[in-house]
């Protein structure tokens, strides 16, 4: 399953292009990411950290008035990271893929943490399975 998140396109994200600046999509992502973490049902009241972002930008986005979708669903769980992939895209074409490694992490001890049970269960109804076919769960680090 994936979540999908309706982003705005705010004027201020535009370059002088009226593309809608790389650096922008960073938000974009965070966004979707907190709108999928953060939800009164399931969350992750204790805390995350991005450990790492990968951004594969495929085509421009040219401002407009109507949101852009953002897709995302998770690749790969592990004790104490998981990993989101998305797409930014409209139903005909796609203009960014990226992934996100998150780190659960215990603010008040200032370290990171497991994944819980109740945390593991929640993101495994998100998980799909990688392009080459492989159980995201058992992948092993690089």
């Amino acid at each position: 399953m994936r979540h999908i998140y309706r982003c705005p396109l705010r004027w201020a994200d535009m370059d002088a292009y009226g593309h809608i600046n790389n650096v922008v999509f960073l938000r974009y992502l965070e966004e979707a990411r907190i709108d999928f973490l953060f939800r009164p049902d399931k969350d992750f009241q204790q805390g995350s950290v991005v450990a790492r972002h990968e951004i594969d930008y495929k085509q421009q986005l040219v401002h407009r008035h109507t949101p852009v979708d953002i897709e995302l669903w998770v690749t790969q769980i592990r004790a104490a990271s998981f990993t989101i992939a998305y797409e930014v895209k409209d139903p005909d074409q796609v203009y960014v893929r990226a992934s996100t490694v998150i780190v659960p992490f215990d603010f008040e001890a200032q370290r990171p943490r497991r994944i819980t049970a109740e945390e593991r269960a929640f993101l495994e109804e998100y998980t799909e399975s990688t392009e080459d076919g492989a159980d995201p769960s058992e992948a092993v680090a690089a």
